[in-house]
């Protein structure tokens, strides 16, 4: 009745796994003038901080079902869209409910403190210079300058510029959240050996 869209399909290779994404239809293209980066930002800050698991309690939990960050749990941030990226052990449905209840969590409940905004800033910057302040990230500029001149994606590289990152703070943040972040604007895909039926309920 939201509008939330799913997607739910049971497979048995390799077994004991689900896949699951939170898919949000909106990325950089859609940042105004006082978000640029924000929207990979806050990518970032949704593990920084929910209702149900304040700061980076969200970590813990997942790592305390055997998931490391990076290889089962990620997330990106594209023009045009953001994904969240879980992967989750099957053998005990409460760990699958759990889950379930990070991605709603990441689609209605993100907190966006100001500190932890302030504690993610160093990542965020550290992660521009890996990309951006490489050589290979000055030809990857040169060609989207060449390419997305003109288009709605100009200027609005997903990762922002540092001057950006650097005065980055919660409310742009919130305000991209509350936006883009809606039932009727995301999708959830959920794949793996699981009950179907139990997953859609």
């Amino acid at each position: 009745d939201n509008g939330l869209r799913y997607f739910i399909r049971d497979n048995d290779n390799p077994g004991l796994r689900v896949e699951m994404r939170l898919a949000v239809d909106a990325g950089s293209a859609l940042e105004d003038d006082t978000q640029d980066g924000g929207a990979h930002f806050l990518e970032h800050m949704l593990f920084n901080g929910t209702e149900e698991f304040p700061e980076n309690e969200l970590i813990a939990v997942l790592r305390s079902f055997g998931a490391g960050f990076g290889a089962d749990i990620n997330a990106y941030t594209s023009y045009d869209e953001t994904g969240y990226q879980l992967t989750m052990p099957t053998e005990d449905a409460a760990v699958v409910e759990t889950g379930l209840d990070v991605l709603e969590q990441w689609l209605s409940a993100a907190t966006i403190d100001q500190s932890q905004v302030e504690a993610e800033r160093g990542v965020v910057l550290d992660e521009w210079r890996g990309s951006e302040a490489t050589s290979d990230g000055r030809v990857f500029d040169a060609l989207e300058e060449l390419f997305l001149s003109g288009s709605p994606y100009e200027d609005k590289d997903p990762i922002g510029t540092d001057t950006a990152i650097d005065a980055m703070n919660a409310e742009p943040l919130r305000a991209f959240y509350d936006d883009w972040y809606r039932p009727d604007n995301a999708a959830i895909v959920v794949v793996g050996d699981i009950d179907t039926g139990m997953i859609e309920d």
